[in-house]
């Protein structure tokens, strides 16, 4: 299949994981994503170690992080501060659709790649800018990762903390970012759509703070309509409707039941727990009472959990109309019986033929899944790009030898 994006070009400034992920998801679909990288360098992410997980310890020849943001692209390497990378960037920008970039207002306006310099080089150039905390107001100019960003500053991490623990909630790698990647993708392709209609370029803006705004925004309503701080992670042990609960069994794995219409499942649900008896027990028929008697229902309900594996519980359950899951471990996610056949993984293959699994953008078309692409390494593709834009060799070797190609 042709992908979605099939003739669009994307030039992407941008380090890290947030935007580079947008990127990928435009990738996925079938762009053309060039990835600009300095000459001495790189994406300073290619150094990037995340919990010890190094490239050289893994089963198969890949950067996680790496792979997850970059995969699918070409990279060229320019020194865009000398005159003859300028010149090649701006060669390069007259051919794209997309500008991608996580560069601060103040970098952008330093290295003179503001929205008019950009448009000098291309009129019809979609901007698109992710932040840390938005392109106006006086933090314009700080940097954010998710973890400061999204999850603390974000309000993320008050959400998602049970009221009255000790620690606040933590995230695992690039949380907020591969979220916030999907989201600017997104208004990428509206600004696409947008110009194919009007012949308008657009500027596409969004922020890591955005992005944890819109993720917690019920309790950023509730902030402001009852003046508290917000909505904080229910206490542990405290709950309002028993079928929407968490349940520990006698394995100590977790099942997350989330039955919002008490009344629809309660009977059935009751027969297949081995409790028929509370099928039509007035302290929880009709589900007024099951609220009212809440703490003893989700007892009785405890008990029975634990007295049977997880194992167990997914023969019993699996029937079971009401929406119910497993808390799943990575591993058991990634293998996950719905991850293949929908394509939600891609499988890829290293130089000595290793395979191995990452993640594709969330969304499909036609439902096709991305094939096989990975991450470039540094540079990898300058010469290539170069003579797409119709640079000759003579110009080429001139480039490298003033050092503003790699």
């Amino acid at each position: 299949m042709t992908g979605m994006l099939s003739g669009v070009r994307v030039v992407e400034l941008a380090s890290w994981t947030y935007v580079p992920s947008a990127g990928v998801a435009l990738a996925d679909w079938g762009a053309d994503v060039i990835k600009v990288e300095g000459v001495t360098s790189g994406d300073p992410a290619r150094a990037l170690v995340v919990g010890g997980f190094t490239r050289d310890a893994a089963r198969a020849d890949a950067d996680f992080i790496l792979e997850l943001s970059n995969r699918g692209k070409r990279s060229i390497a320019i020194d865009i501060k000398t005159d003859t990378g300028r010149e090649l960037f701006g060669r390069l920008l007259a051919s794209a659709d997309v500008f991608l970039t996580n560069w601060l207002p103040g970098a952008l306006q330093r290295a003179q790649l503001t929205v008019d310099d950009l448009r000098s080089f291309n009129p019809d150039i979609i901007i698109a800018r992710g932040t840390g905390l938005g392109v106006r107001g006086p933090d314009r100019d700080r940097g954010g990762f998710d973890a400061a960003t999204y999850l603390a500053r974000g309000g993320v991490a008050y959400t998602l903390t049970p009221f009255g623990t000790e620690h606040p909630a933590v995230q695992g790698p690039a949380f907020g970012d591969l979220q916030g990647g999907a989201t600017l993708a997104g208004g990428v392709c509206a600004a696409l759509f947008h110009r194919e209609r009007t012949g308008k370029p657009s500027v596409v803006d969004s922020s890591l703070l955005a992005q944890a705004m819109w993720a917690i925004a019920p309790s950023i309503s509730v902030a402001d309509l009852f003046d508290i701080d917000g909505i904080p992670g229910a206490p542990p042990g405290l709950t309002i409707n028993p079928l929407v609960a968490r349940y520990q069994t006698k394995d100590d794995r977790w099942i997350q039941l989330v039955f919002l219409q008490p009344d629809k499942f309660w009977a059935g649900f009751c027969r297949r727990m081995g409790l028929g008896e509370l099928a039509d027990d007035e302290r929880f028929v009709p589900s007024a009472n099951l609220i009212a008697n809440a703490a003893e229902a989700t007892a009785i309900f405890t008990n029975a959990f634990a007295r049977h594996d997880l194992a167990h519980w997914r023969e019993v359950l699996k029937d079971e109309p009401g929406v119910w899951g497993a808390l799943a471990t990575p591993k058991e996610t990634l293998n996950d019986p719905q991850v293949e056949p929908n394509g939600y993984v891609i499988t890829n293959v290293d130089d000595k033929g290793e395979q191995y699994r990452t993640v594709a953008a969330p969304v499909q078309f036609d439902e096709t899944s991305p094939g096989p692409t990975r991450a470039p390494e540094h540079g990898q593709h300058t010469e290539e790009i170069l003579l797409e834009l119709g640079v000759d060799w003579d110009e080429i070797a001139e480039a490298k030898d003033v050092r503003a190609i790699l």
